[in-house]
C-alpha cells in the first residue's frame, strides 16, 4: 500500500471535522453581514477547493470569517449588495500584488496589540449585535448605539413574552457549545457548534416555537458577479478606503492565523508572502461571484491540526463536502433558527475578546495594553477602518516615545557621591534632557553615572557624556565614574587613572 493512504485516510477525517464546524459558522456569518447566506456557503467552498489547492500553509483552512462580519455589514449598507464583490475582487488583487511583491512578511510588524484590539472591538460588536439578533429584533446601525441600546431591548423582552422564546432558543445554543467541552472525548469528535444548531432546530420543529428561520434560496442564483453598475462605484473614495481597510484586515489575520497553526503542529512553516498570494486569488474568485471575502480562520484551522491533518487535501476536501452540501441540500438551511446562529456567533464574539492578553499586558506593558483597549473602543466607537487607523497611529506614538523615552533618576544621599541612572534611550533627541540634568549636579562633589539600564545610547550622547565627564573633573575635585554600557569608556577620576566599568 502507498505511503501516501495513511496520510490520506487521516486526511479525510480531519476534512469531515472541518466541514461540520465551517458549515454553521459559514451561515452565520453571512447572515450576521447582512447578505444571503448561501453566499458564505459560496466562500466557504471557495476557500476550499480554490485557496486549500494553493501553497503557503499547508494546515490553515479559509473562509469567511466573524472577524471581517462588521466591516463587511458597514460596506453593505453604504455602497450596496452589489458592489462588495468589487470591494472584495480589489482587495484580492491587492493581495496578490503585496504578496508577489514579497511583502507579506511586513504584516507581521504589525503591533499584537493591534490586531487583538482589532479582534475585541470586532468580538463586542457582534456581541451587541447578535443579542438584538437573538431576542428578534432589529439592532441599531452604529456600535455605541448598540451598546447603549442593551438595556432597553432587555426590558422589552422581559416584558414580551414572543421575544424570550428565541432568547431561549440562544442560550440554549450557548449553553450547549460552552458545555460540549465536558462531554466524553468520543462524543466530542462532532463539533459543538453543529450540535448545538441541530438540537435548537430539532427542538423548533418538534414543538413548533414562534422563531424566525434562515431564508435560502439555490445557491447558484445567490452568486451574482458585479456588473458594471457596481464598478461605477470606484470613483467614490469612501469605496478605495474600504478596499483598503478589507485588504489590510484580511491580511493581517489571515497571517496571524498561520503564525498561530504553526505552533499547533511540526509540519512545514508557513511561507508568508505564497499565503498571502493564496488569499488573494481565493478572495479575487470571491468578488467575481459576489460573495464574502475570506481570511484564515482560526477556528476551522486548529480543528483541521487537532483532527489530525497532515497535508492540505483535508482543507480541499471540507471544500468539496461544502459545495456538495450546498448543491445537494440547500433546502435543509431553512429549518435552522436564526436565534440559534445568533447565539452561535455571541459565543464566537466573545471568544474574540482576549480578556487574558489584556490582563497579561496590563501587568507587565500597560502601554501595549492602551493600545488595544484604545483599538477596541475606537471600533466600537467609529468603525472598522478608524478604529484600525487610530491603533497603527497609537502604536507608532507608542514606538516613537518608546524610542525617545529617557528617564534621569537622581539619589544624593549627603555624604559621598551624587548618583545618577539613566534609563530607557539616549539619542540626539533627549541629548539636551541629559545635559541638563547632569550640568545641574554639583562640580565639587564625587559623582556616579549608572548607564546599565539603558537600552540604547547613540554616539552623540556617548560623546556628550564624554565630554561632560572630563569637563566636571577638570573643574573642580569632584570626580566622575561611569558604570556601563558594554560600548562605553569611562571617564578619568579626579586623580587621572582610568577607572573599571561595572559589568
Amino acid at each position: 500500500m502507498p505511503s501516501s493512504w495513511p496520510h490520506l485516510r487521516r486526511d479525510f477525517a480531519a476534512s469531515v471535522v472541518v466541514f461540520l464546524v465551517a458549515l454553521p459558522l459559514c451561515i452565520g456569518v453571512a447572515v450576521a453581514s447582512g447578505v444571503p447566506a448561501e453566499l458564505g456557503l459560496v466562500t466557504g467552498i471557495v476557500g476550499g477547493v480554490v485557496t486549500g489547492l494553493m501553497r503557503g500553509s499547508s494546515l490553515q483552512v479559509s473562509g469567511p470569517a466573524a472577524g471581517l462580519t462588521v466591516l463587511v455589514l458597514e460596506a453593505v449598507r453604504a455602497f450596496g449588495l452589489p458592489a462588495l464583490g468589487v470591494v472584495v475582487l480589489l482587495a484580492g488583487l491587492l493581495q496578490v500584488l503585496v504578496g508577489l511583491l514579497r511583502w507579506g512578511r511586513w504584516f507581521r510588524a504589525i503591533s499584537v496589540s493591534v490586531v487583538e484590539g482589532m479582534l475585541a472591538g470586532i468580538g463586542l460588536v457582534i456581541v451587541a449585535g447578535q443579542l438584538y439578533a437573538a431576542a428578534g429584533v432589529s439592532a441599531p446601525a452604529s456600535g455605541p448605539a448598540r451598546i447603549a441600546g442593551l438595556p432597553a431591548a432587555l426590558g422589552r423582552v422581559l416584558t414580551d413574552a414572543r421575544m424570550l422564546v428565541p432568547l431561549a432558543v440562544a442560550a440554549g445554543t450557548i449553553l450547549v457549545i460552552v458545555g460540549w467541552r465536558y462531554a466524553p472525548r468520543p462524543v466530542r469528535a462532532v463539533p459543538g457548534a453543529l450540535v448545538a444548531v441541530l438540537l435548537a432546530t430539532l427542538a423548533t420543529a418538534v414543538f413548533e416555537l414562534p422563531v424566525a428561520t434562515v431564508r435560502v434560496s439555490g445557491v447558484l442564483d445567490a452568486v451574482r458577479p458585479p456588473g458594471a453598475d457596481a464598478f461605477a462605484a470606484l470613483t467614490d473614495v469612501a469605496l478605495l478606503g474600504t478596499v483598503l481597510a478589507f485588504t489590510l484586515i484580511a491580511s493581517a489575520e489571515s497571517l496571524f492565523g498561520a503564525a498561530a497553526v504553526d505552533r499547533l503542529h511540526d509540519g512545514p512553516r508557513t511561507d508568508y508572502d505564497r499565503e498571502l498570494v493564496a488569499q488573494g486569488v481565493g478572495n479575487t474568485v470571491c468578488g467575481l461571484l459576489g460573495a464574502l471575502p475570506m481570511t484564515a480562520v482560526i477556528v476551522r484551522s486548529s480543528a483541521n491540526v487537532r483532527a489530525g491533518a497532515r497535508t492540505k487535501a483535508s482543507r480541499v476536501l471540507h471544500g468539496v463536502w461544502l459545495l456538495v452540501f450546498a448543491a445537494l441540500l440547500p433546502t435543509t438551511l431553512g429549518y435552522v433558527p436564526m436565534a440559534s446562529l445568533a447565539g452561535i456567533l455571541v459565543h464566537a464574539g466573545w471568544k474574540l475578546i482576549p480578556f487574558r492578553a489584556v490582563a497579561a499586558l496590563w501587568r507587565g506593558h500597560r502601554g501595549e495594553a492602551l493600545v488595544l483597549v484604545t483599538t477596541a473602543v475606537s471600533i466600537v466607537a467609529a468603525g472598522m477602518l478608524e478604529g484600525v487607523l487610530t491603533g497603527l497611529a497609537l502604536s507608532v506614538a507608542k514606538a516613537a516615545w518608546d524610542v525617545s523615552h529617557l528617564r534621569v533618576e537622581r539619589t544624593d544621599d549627603g555624604p559621598g557621591p551624587v548618583r545618577v541612572s539613566l534609563a530607557g534611550n539616549a539619542n540626539f533627541l533627549r541629548l539636551p534632557k541629559m545635559l541638563d540634568a547632569l550640568e545641574s549636579l554639583p562640580g565639587d562633589r564625587a559623582v556616579e553615572v549608572d548607564l546599565s539600564r539603558l537600552q540604547y545610547l547613540d554616539h552623540a550622547c556617548r560623546a556628550a557624556l564624554d565630554t561632560w565627564a572630563e569637563r566636571h573633573r577638570t573643574a573642580g575635585p569632584g570626580s566622575v565614574l561611569l558604570h556601563g554600557p558594554p560600548e562605553g569608556r569611562v571617564a578619568r577620576p579626579s586623580d587621572g587613572e582610568p577607572a573599571p566599568a561595572a559589568p
